[in-house]
């Protein structure tokens, strides 16, 4: 990832809480063909320090879990807030004209070392953790004993866990940091007026770079 040292965020509470906020993860492995993707909701856990461990579960008939003896080293992507920026935001367009349109994002991309594991224990207790903290919050929230005890089983024997022993974390926060104070100010002020959550969330973190 090409990363500008005005855009690069090295906090790991705020790499973590990225995750947390968007779980859901790009899972890049190496197969016979090449670079392939997956895209996995993960459970962060922070041990062990300084950058934790990601997990997840596949289904069984995914060939990704086949190949990890292999080769074990892989990459999680988690894309957080993102939105386009006009140039007519920015109060240096009255000034000179010399603008263009960019695009922010905050992204996290997570390295490291990647094994599958097919204890059923293991499994369960991970879909139980995943769905207790999904469904928080909701009125009447679902839990895993609510199916059938048969079917859970099958369910279990349908999917293989995989663990990543995250080696390095990079974190992008590409924010408008290379623009003036007053540039960044208009973005913010241009981001709110676009009135959807996305474009809020950008929007707040554009303004944290001008507390700075």
């Amino acid at each position: 990832m090409y990363l500008p040292d005005h855009f690069a965020e090295t906090r790991v509470a705020v790499l973590h809480a990225l995750i947390r906020a968007f779980p859901l993860g790009t899972l890049v492995t190496l197969g016979p063909e090449g670079p392939e993707a997956n895209h996995i909701p993960f459970e962060l856990d922070p041990a062990p320090a300084p950058f934790g461990t990601l997990r997840a579960h596949v289904a069984r008939a995914n060939p990704l879990w086949r190949g990890l003896s292999r080769e074990p080293r892989a990459l999680a992507i988690f894309q957080g807030p993102q939105a386009y920026v006009s140039p007519s935001w920015y109060p240096s367009k009255r000034e000179h004209g010399k603008v263009v349109p960019t695009w922010n994002y905050a992204v996290v991309h997570a390295r490291g070392t990647l094994r599958a594991i097919e204890d059923r224990a293991w499994l369960r207790a991970l879909v139980e953790r995943l769905t207790d903290r999904h469904e928080a919050g909701r009125a009447a929230p679902w839990t895993v004993g609510d199916a059938p005890a048969d079917y859970v089983e099958r369910m279990l024997e349908a999917i293989v866990g995989v663990e990543l022993t995250v080696t390095s974390l990079a974190g992008k926060w590409k924010a408008s940091q290379n623009r003036t104070a007053a540039d960044r100010a208009g973005v913010v002020d241009g981001l709110r007026g676009e009135g959807s959550d996305a474009a809020a969330a950008m929007a707040e973190l554009v303004r944290g770079t001008i507390a700075r």
